[in-house]
């Protein structure tokens, strides 16, 4: 089973950690189980009203801002297949408790666009780490607890190892999930392969026409698979996938997946990044890594990644039947997660 484990952080994080770590980035006092809402209590937030866009990078990036502008930034930053709606309901929370918010379409969904039809429509994870730093620097950010599920998660881990100036603190859903393609190339067993189905979907073309014909079906049966009990509504659903219809949403998706397994180039200009990545760099900032209890995504054990956080460490199973969509699943344990870490010396 442990080899199983193992298997699912690295396909998952596509890095090369090895099977050899420990807890020991667990602080002593700090573990512990959160409790979620109520299934009935769990809110589902309206939708997140979009700023003006802003330049940034390869980028016009269209993202939501709540809280006062003077508040500490806390930068949000949602998955595939999602979209700034996993947290209708965490960023008004933080907005309300004085903090700066700033929830980005990641390249490929809602309003963000290219700023120029040259640019390689790159799904590689050091592109989007890059679009954060470029956001925030459009901003004028200077630093930020960065927080995120699944893409967003992989995204803010990137940031907290490559540019820990930029990152007060961490809040990522299932962990340590930076990555390399070398890791993605390797074999895994069969039970675990199987739970990658769509990955090898998307590596043929009739998984490209298949995703781009069906977006909305494939896309709400994600949120079945990744979420058993979470009983969303249509409308909650079909709220974020308006986001899908981006122009370069298709080409952003099949190229990630790909990208992965060493099926699709990235660019030279990310080289750097991804040699670094490659070498599983150890996170330094104040984290608090979250699991839901009912995740029906491959995700590892907390174990084999919680050595990779060498600052303040702490895991927080959330129970409840919660799922991938951590953040909008279960919004308190959410917010209270990045309200701690802020509050962290």
């Amino acid at each position: 089973m442990e080899n199983v484990e193992f298997a699912n952080l690295t396909r998952r994080s596509l890095g090369g950690v090895a099977l050899g770590l420990s807890a020991a980035g667990f602080l002593g006092g700090r573990t512990g189980t959160a409790q979620a809402e109520e299934p009935a209590a769990r809110a589902q937030g309206a939708a997140l009203e979009v700023n003006e866009p802003i330049d940034a990078g390869d980028l016009r990036v269209a993202y939501a801002s709540l809280g006062p502008s003077s508040g500490h930034p806390v930068l949000l930053l949602h998955g595939w297949p999602y979209d700034i709606n996993s947290f209708a309901a965490v960023a008004p929370m933080l907005a309300a408790q004085g903090y700066r918010v700033i929830v980005p379409f990641l390249r490929g969904y809602g309003a963000t666009t290219f700023l120029s039809p040259r640019t390689k429509r790159n799904g590689q994870q050091a592109a989007f780490a890059v679009d954060t730093i470029k956001l925030m620097d459009a901003l004028k950010i200077e630093k930020a607890t960065i927080a995120g599920f699944d893409w967003g998660a992989r995204t803010a881990c990137i940031v907290a190892a490559l540019w820990p100036e930029r990152c007060k603190a961490l809040v990522s859903v299932s962990g340590y999930l930076v990555g390399s393609q070398s890791a993605g190339r390797a074999p895994l067993p069969p039970s675990v392969e199987l739970q990658w189905w769509y990955q090898y979907y998307f590596a043929t073309e009739r998984g490209r026409q298949g995703y781009e014909k069906y977006t909305s079906d494939f896309s709400k049966l994600i949120w079945r698979l990744a979420s058993p009990r979470w009983n969303f509504d249509d409308a909650t659903f079909d709220r974020s996938a308006t986001s899908f219809a981006n122009p370069d949403h298709v080409e952003i998706v099949m190229h990630n997946y790909r990208w992965r397994l060493g099926l699709a180039p990235g660019e030279k200009r990310f080289d750097k990044f991804e040699a670094e990545l490659a070498k599983a760099p150890d996170i330094q900032v104040p984290t608090i890594t979250l699991e839901g209890d009912a995740n029906g995504a491959p995700h590892p054990d907390p174990k084999a990644y919680a050595g990779k956080f060498k600052g303040l460490y702490e895991h927080r199973l959330v129970s409840g039947g919660i799922g991938h969509n951590l953040p909008q699943e279960a919004p308190d344990a959410f917010t209270k997660a990045i309200v701690d870490t802020h509050s962290w010396k």
